[in-house]
């Protein structure tokens, strides 16, 4: 199976642009963040946003205008003192405002969007209810959002199927698409060890729960940019963790004290942060 994934992996790259050269989800995010108003992305692999044509590796996950945010969701984003985000915006909707909390949220006179301490410049913070034309371009953002966690959702068939019962510690994973129909725990280290262009998927039909003080690490050039998590389940980064790569949840995200990500939470739900460093890739 690994040796029929990695043939039609070398196919695809030959005749795709590779991920990481090219690649609009840095460019995307970098313009974004110097402009007033939600960003609007397009990408020109993939204009509608709906993920690649054919589902296969080869192939990045489109984030389309959801990839200028580093925390995006649907119902509310919570933050206890302390956090630091960076290299992306804040956005979230169709919620309201209101339900942004622990931010200290100081509006624009515009009231297109808001600046916060925690959110480092130049990026920031929009919700659903703030000025034309936040609220059209959330809404793009969203959908863009749930076409990316379609898209990863849909790849087959996986290299892995179950692998481990779903306990990754201690493993070293090469790219891939991998899937489980259970809940993923990863209770020590986990190193995801491949090349700057490889891409991992990770689909998992229940939750994904990192142990207290351990990290997924990075090796041989893997970049956060091309990990996947599309977890139906909630995910929960437990205290003082380190987390690498792009969050698609179908629930709730939880940063747990002092617990750090390099990568974006796109969550359908809510996003708990608690004194947590999250940078974009």
């Amino acid at each position: 199976m690994l040796h029929r994934s990695l043939l039609a992996l070398l196919f695809a790259t030959a005749c795709t642009p590779k991920v990481g050269t090219g690649d609009d989800t840095d460019a995307d995010t970098d313009a974004a963040a110097d402009t007033d108003v939600a960003p609007i992305v397009n990408n020109p692999r993939n204009p509608d946003g709906l993920g690649p044509a054919s589902l296969n590796l080869g192939s990045n996950v489109s984030l389309g205008s959801a990839g200028a945010y580093v925390l995006l969701a649907k119902t509310a984003i919570s933050n206890v003192t302390g956090s630091a985000i960076t290299g992306g915006h804040v956005g979230l909707s169709p919620a309201a405002a209101t339900f942004i909390t622990g931010f200290d949220l100081v509006a624009d006179a515009s009231n297109v969007f808001a600046n916060s301490i925690a959110v480092v410049p130049p990026a920031k913070i929009y919700a659903a209810d703030y000025a034309p034309p936040t609220p059209s371009n959330l809404t793009t953002a969203v959908l863009n959002m749930q076409n990316a966690y379609t898209d990863a959702a849909g790849r087959m068939p996986p290299d892995q199927l179950n692998l481990s019962d779903g306990n990754l510690g201690g493993l070293t994973l090469p790219p891939g698409l991998y899937t489980w129909g259970s809940t993923v725990t990863i209770p020590s280290d986990l190193t995801l060890s491949g090349g700057e262009d490889d891409v991992w998927i990770f689909q998992v039909s229940n939750d994904v729960d990192l142990s207290t003080s351990k990290s997924i690490v990075l090796s041989g050039g893997a970049q956060a940019k091309n990990i996947f998590w599309q977890v139906a389940g909630q995910v929960t980064l437990h205290a003082t963790s380190h987390f690498e790569g792009v969050i698609l949840s179908q629930t709730a995200v939880t940063l747990e004290t002092g617990a750090s990500l390099h990568g974006r939470v796109l969550a359908q739900s809510m996003i708990a942060l608690d004194n947590n460093a999250v940078t974009a890739p």
